[in-house]
C-alpha cells in the first residue's frame, strides 16, 4: 500500500507545496486509488495534487473520514474539475449542520449542500455500519467507544446547542493481508478505539496507524495512556495530532512515532 499526503497542516519540504489546517491522502494498494478527505481549501488541494503528478480521472473513490469543513472543504472544487463522477463514501451523519461556539459561533460542518456536489458528479454511498466497498479497502463503520474519545464541537436540536458526538468519525481500513492500516482523519473516536475497532473487524494487527490523532492540548495522562495501549506497530501522525503531543509521543515511541507532511509518500 502506498500513502501521498496531499494536504496537510505542514508544507514539507518541496518548493511549490502548500500546506494549511486540513488533511487529505491519495491511498492506492491492489490497482484502486482512494482519495481520502479533500482538506479545507479547494484551491490549495487541487494545486498540490497538480504539483505531485496524481491525475483527478485516475481517482477511484473518494473516502470521507467525517463532516468537518477541514476534511470536505476541497470536495467541491475536486468535482468540478473533474471530468467524470465519482462514488464517495462517508457515513449518513456527515452532512449534519455543525456549530463551534469559541472562540466564536461559526459553522464547521460541510460546507455545501448534498444536492449541490450530487449535481456535480457525487455518487454518496453512505452507511453506519462497516462494509468493504473495493477490494480490500472497508469503511469502518461506527467506532466503538470503549475508553476516551476526542469529539470536539456542537450541533443544533431543540431550539439550543448540545455537544456533538461525531459519530459519523469513521475510518479507512484496508487489508494488507496478514495485517492492515487504518487511515483516520481527524481520530474524533479516540486512537485507542479506531485501532481496536479495526483488528476487531477485521480480525489483524494494526500494521499503521495515519492520519489525524486529535491530541492537541491532551494531558499527559491520555498520552501515557496511547503510549501503553495502542496497538498500531507505527503511528504516522499529523494534521490534529499538536506539535507538543507529537514531540512527548515521539520522545517515548521513538521511530513508531512519525510525521506527516504534504507531500510525504510511503509504502505500508
Amino acid at each position: 500500500m502506498k500513502v501521498t499526503v496531499v494536504y496537510e497542516n505542514h508544507a514539507g519540504f518541496k518548493k511549490g507545496l502548500l500546506g494549511g489546517h486540513g488533511f487529505s491522502a491519495l491511498v492506492e494498494h491492489g490497482g484502486t486509488r482512494v482519495l481520502v478527505d479533500t482538506g479545507t481549501d479547494g484551491e490549495v488541494l487541487m494545486k498540490n495534487m497538480r504539483f505531485l503528478g496524481i491525475d483527478l480521472d485516475s481517482i477511484d473513490y473518494i473516502f470521507l473520514t467525517h463532516g468537518h469543513y477541514d476534511h470536505t472543504g476541497g470536495l467541491k472544487t475536486f468535482l468540478q474539475t473533474r471530468s467524470k463522477p465519482v462514488p464517495v463514501v462517508g457515513h449518513p451523519e456527515i452532512f449534519r449542520r455543525r456549530i463551534a461556539l469559541k472562540p466564536y459561533h461559526r459553522n464547521i460542518g460541510i460546507p455545501f449542500g448534498r444536492d449541490e456536489l450530487e449535481a456535480l458528479g457525487a455518487e454518496f454511498i453512505l452507511d453506519e455500519k462497516p462494509f468493504q466497498f473495493a477490494p480490500g479497502f472497508w469503511s469502518s463503520g461506527e467506532i466503538n467507544r470503549i475508553t476516551w474519545d476526542r469529539a470536539v464541537g456542537y450541533v443544533e436540536e431543540n431550539g439550543g446547542f448540545v455537544k456533538d458526538t461525531v459519530p459519523d468519525d469513521i475510518s479507512l481500513i484496508v487489508d494488507l493481508g496478514d495485517e492492515v492500516a487504518v487511515i483516520t482523519g481527524c481520530g474524533h473516536s479516540g486512537v485507542l478505539n479506531i485501532a481496536w475497532h479495526a483488528e476487531d473487524l477485521l480480525g489483524k494487527p494494526v500494521k499503521a496507524l495515519i492520519g489525524g490523532l486529535h491530541l492537541i492540548g491532551a494531558n499527559e495522562r491520555l498520552l501515557e495512556d496511547v503510549v501503553d495501549n495502542t496497538s498500531a506497530a507505527t503511528l504516522y501522525a499529523g494534521h490534529c495530532t499538536g506539535i507538543e503531543s507529537f514531540a512527548y509521543l515521539h520522545a517515548v515511541l521513538g521511530e513508531r512515532m512519525r510525521p506527516l507532511h504534504v507531500g510525504k509518500s510511503f509504502e505500508v
